[in-house]
C-alpha cells in the first residue's frame, strides 16, 4: 500500500505477469487473516527484502525506541520512493521491516537498501542489516510465501503474510545470507517519513504489546484457532483495542523527533544546523495548523487525524499475530492466560509486554491525500521487547 492506491485494486500495479499485489481483493474483517483463502502466492522470480536493528534491545533500554522505529520503517519509506510509488507489499515489525519486490525492481531495491544500511549506522548510530532474499529459496527449504491484503479503512492496505517464508527470511537474515552491504555515502529518499507525534498514552490502563506464533509442528488450524480466541476476546471489549484516542496521538512542538527528522532530511554537505532550522520552522507551523485547525489547501487537519486513527497499522499477521492494544489488567491477563494454556499444549509460542503509551511513526508523502500511512508500536519497547519474551522462555525451556 503506498501513495495513490486504492484497498480495492485500482492504482498502479507491483510487477506484471499473473501475480498483481494491488488487484489482491482486501479483507476489511481483520479475523478474515486467518482464512487461507485470502491468500495468494508470490512466484518464484521475486524477492524479499528484509532488514533488523542489530541489538534492538541494548538500543529500547537506553531509552532510543523511537530511533528504533524510526529506523525500522526507513527501509519501508526508501523502497517505496525508489520504486516509484508503486502498490506494494510490507509488514512493519518495530525494529525491522519486510517489503515484496518485483523481479525488474530487485537492483533498485537493493541500492535503496543498501543506501539506508549506510545512513542508518551514519545518522543514528545504530546497525541495521539487510537482505535480499530470492523468493525461489525459501521455496527449496520448503517455505512458502502467500501474501493477502487486509484494509483497516478505505483508505489503505496492508499486507498479511503466511507460509512460513517471511520467518525462513528473517533467520537467513540474521545469518548473514543474502545480505546487502552498505554503500557509504549514499542516502536515502525518506520523502514523507516523520515522527512528529508524542507518545498516545494508555486510556484503560495500559498499552499491550502482542507477539504469538505456532509452535513448530503443531496443527495449523489449532493455531489459527488460538490466534482467533486472542481476537475474540478484543472484540468482546469493544471500547478497548484501538491504541489511539479518537482524535489522534498528541502533538506538541518541539517534538523530540525533531533530531530523527533532520537526519533523514539533511541532503549530503549541509550543515546540520542550517537543516535543524529549516525543520523546526517547518514543523512549528505544521503544529500551529494543527492547534487551530487551519485549512491550508487541500490539507484539514481535523480530517488528517481521523484518518491517522482508521489508517493505523496496529493489528498484523506476518506468519503470527502481532497486536498493540490499549486494555485493562483484566483483558491482558485473559489473553494471557489464553496463550500461557496453547504455550503449554504445545501450540503456540508467545511474548507479551505492557507499557504505559503507544507510539506512532509515520509515511506522509503527500499531507493532503488520505492515503497515509502510520505504524504502531508500544512506547516501552513494543514488538522488540515481546519478541525477547518469547525467546527467553524459549531459551528457558531448552535450558530445562
Amino acid at each position: 500500500m503506498t501513495r495513490g492506491s486504492a484497498p480495492a485494486g485500482a492504482g498502479a500495479r507491483c510487477g506484471t505477469g499473473a501475480f498483481v499485489y494491488a488487484d489482491l481483493v482486501p479483507v476489511t474483517d481483520f479475523a478474515r487473516v486467518l482464512d487461507d483463502g485470502a491468500y495468494r502466492a508470490v512466484p518464484d522470480g521475486w524477492w524479499l527484502a528484509v532488514t533488523d536493528i542489530v541489538e534492538s534491545t541494548a538500543a529500547i533500554a537506553a531509552g532510543r525506541y523511537k530511533a528504533v522505529n524510526y529506523a525500522g520503517a526507513a527501509a519501508i519509506a526508501a523502497v517505496r520512493n525508489a520504486l516509484g510509488g508503486q502498490d506494494r507489499a510490507f509488514v512493519f515489525g518495530g525494529d525491522g521491516a519486510s517489503i515484496l519486490v518485483a523481479p525488474h525492481e530487485a537492483e533498485a531495491a537493493r541500492a535503496a537498501l543498501a543506501a539506508t544500511v549506510a545512513w542508518v549506522g551514519a545518522e543514528m548510530n545504530l546497525r541495521l542489516r539487510a537482505a535480499l532474499v530470492p523468493v525461489a529459496a525459501l521455496r527449496q527449504a520448503g517455505h512458502d510465501l502467500r501474501i493477502a491484503r487486509y484494509a483497516p479503512s478505505p483508505h489503505v492496505a496492508y499486507a498479511m503474510v503466511t507460509g512460513g517464508g517471511l520467518a525462513f527470511a528473517e533467520r537467513a537474515l540474521k545469518r548473514g545470507l543474502y545480505a546487502v552491504a552498505p554503500a557509504p555515502g549514499a542516502r536515502p529518499d525518506l520523502t514523507g517519513l516523520t515522527c512528529r507525534f508524542a507518545p498516545a498514552r494508555a486510556r484503560h490502563g495500559l498499552i499491550l504489546s502482542v507477539l504469538v506464533v505456532g509452535a513448530e509442528g503443531a496443527d495449523p488450524a489449532a493455531i489459527r484457532g488460538v490466534i482467533g480466541d486472542v481476537l475474540r476476546l478484543v472484540a468482546a471489549a469493544p471500547a478497548m483495542g484501538r491504541p489511539l484516542p479518537d482524535e489522534g496521538p498528541p502533538l506538541y512542538w518541539p517534538s523530540d523527533g525533531i533530531a530523527l527528522e533532520v537526519a533523514a532530511s539533511r541532503s549530503a554537505g549541509q550543515p546540520r544546523l542550517v537543516r535543524r532550522l529549516a525543520v523546526l520552522a517547518r514543523t512549528l507551523a505544521a503544529s500551529l495548523i494543527f492547534r487551530f485547525g487551519l485549512r491550508v489547501g487541500g490539507f484539514e487537519p481535523a480530517r488528517y487525524r481521523r484518518e491517522l486513527v482508521a489508517n493505523a497499522d496496529f493489528q498484523k499477521y506476518d506468519d503470527g499475530l502481532r497486536m498493540t492494544l490499549d486494555c485493562d489488567e483484566a483483558l491482558a491477563a485473559a489473553i494471557e492466560g489464553r496463550l500461557a494454556a496453547a504455550e503449554a499444549a504445545g501450540l503456540v509460542r508467545f511474548g507479551l509486554h505492557r507499557q504505559s503509551a503507544a507510539l506512532t511513526t509515520c509515511i506522509t508523502v503527500v499531507p493532503s491525500e488520505s492515503d497515509h500511512v502510520h505504524f504502531i508500536d508500544g512506547n516501552g519497547g513494543g514488538y522488540a521487547r515481546a519478541a525477547q519474551n518469547l525467546k527467553a522462555k524459549a531459551g528457558a525451556g531448552m535450558a530445562a
